[in-house]
């Protein structure tokens, strides 16, 4: 059965829904997902719709929580460097699997693990297996996931595995998240009750606005407010915005000040990972720090961008190069804005 024939409007969320609302549903007569609109802006827009979501479970192990869950199988965009390519809906498609991993101490998200997915059924054979997309959405923020085949209604056992990040990690993140890890969540999957789940369409489709972040029973991707440091200015290029906080080297393992740039999407402030970024200083002219800022993990900046620079003063000029946009997937709403490399200067106050 082809589920985009099948996709309802105004479906309760059920007793396995996640916590909090997604807001009141429009009526809808719609026997699919409308189609992508024509004229999307280059930024971030007001999706066609919004699928509801479920929550299969979640599991803690060593350093990590997960937490699995599931929607109606949908399209989204997977970026390579600058390109961006639409991942199309199969017949053989019956959800769009999602997890997300984190610190269960600080809650902080944590990107760049390479996470996989191996789904058996109740006789222990298995129904799929593959490492699954990091994508963003404007709901949920930063996290994995894919569309997946099954074998019908049943018990299906998911094994959620990571194998560790080799991203910076900074004070209290020393040693951690470094190993491979595995959890198992038992699946009760019901072809009627993924039909159940809500459907909105937005006859405003387009705009340039973004859909609430869900209040869920695990954390999302949002970039802490306020940082922590002297707070430098903010600088936007596009749609993601830089906010820039100076803090002593020292705590990072190096020397003068760490320049920190917390990246993030404008509406919602949901962090933008897996960039390559690089920045230059300036002062009265003359060049005193040009280079790499590098991918960072941390309990209280959470994922970053660092570099450590020979103090900084009133009246600086820093700039800030996306030398590679964040090779992230995309759900709709997000797949045509942080794409293109740009540069974007902000004066130090």
């Amino acid at each position: 059965m082809d589920r985009r024939d099948v996709l309802r409007a105004g479906g309760g969320l059920g007793a396995t829904a996640l916590a909090g609302c997604l807001g009141s549903l429009l009526e809808t007569d719609s026997s699919g997902i409308p189609p992508v609109l024509d004229d999307r802006p280059d930024a971030v827009y007001l999706p066609t719709h919004r699928e509801g979501m479920a929550m299969v479970g979640s599991a803690e192990t060593g350093d990590y929580k997960f937490a699995l869950t599931y929607s109606y199988p949908h399209r989204f965009w997977t970026v390579t460097g600058e390109d961006v390519e639409k991942q199309s809906l199969l017949d053989k498609h019956d959800a769009h699997v999602m997890a997300v991993v984190w610190d269960p101490e600080s809650r902080t998200v944590l990107p760049d693990t390479g996470l996989s997915l191996e789904i058996r059924d109740a006789d222990g054979d298995l129904t799929s297996e593959e490492v699954i997309y990091p994508m963003i959405s404007q709901t949920m923020g930063f996290h994995y996931g894919a569309n997946f085949s099954l074998d019908g209604d049943g018990t299906y056992d998911v094994s959620v595995s990571v194998g560790g990040t080799s991203t910076r990690r900074t004070r209290g993140f020393e040693g951690k998240f470094g190993d491979p890890a595995s959890v198992t969540i038992e699946w009760e999957y019901s072809e009627e009750r993924t039909e159940s789940l809500a459907f909105e369409e937005f006859d405003d489709a387009g705009a340039r606005e973004a859909l609430s972040p869900m209040s869920m029973s695990f954390p999302n991707a949002v970039a802490p407010d306020p940082l922590p440091g002297e707070r430098l200015g903010e600088a936007e290029s596009g749609d993601a915005v830089f906010v820039v906080t100076a803090l002593d080297a020292a705590d990072f393992g190096g020397d003068g000040t760490y320049l920190a740039l917390s990246a993030r999407t404008r509406y919602n402030e949901m962090l933008l990972p897996e960039m390559a970024v690089s920045g230059t200083l300036e002062r009265d002219g003359e060049t005193v720090f040009d280079g790499p800022f590098e991918r960072a993990l941390d309990p209280e900046l959470n994922y970053h961008y660092g570099a450590a620079v020979d103090g900084v003063e009133s009246g600086d000029e820093l700039t800030i190069r996306v030398e590679v946009p964040p090779q992230t997937a995309r759900h709709e709403g997000y797949e045509t804005a942080f794409v293109t490399s740009s540069e974007t200067t902000l004066s130090v106050e």
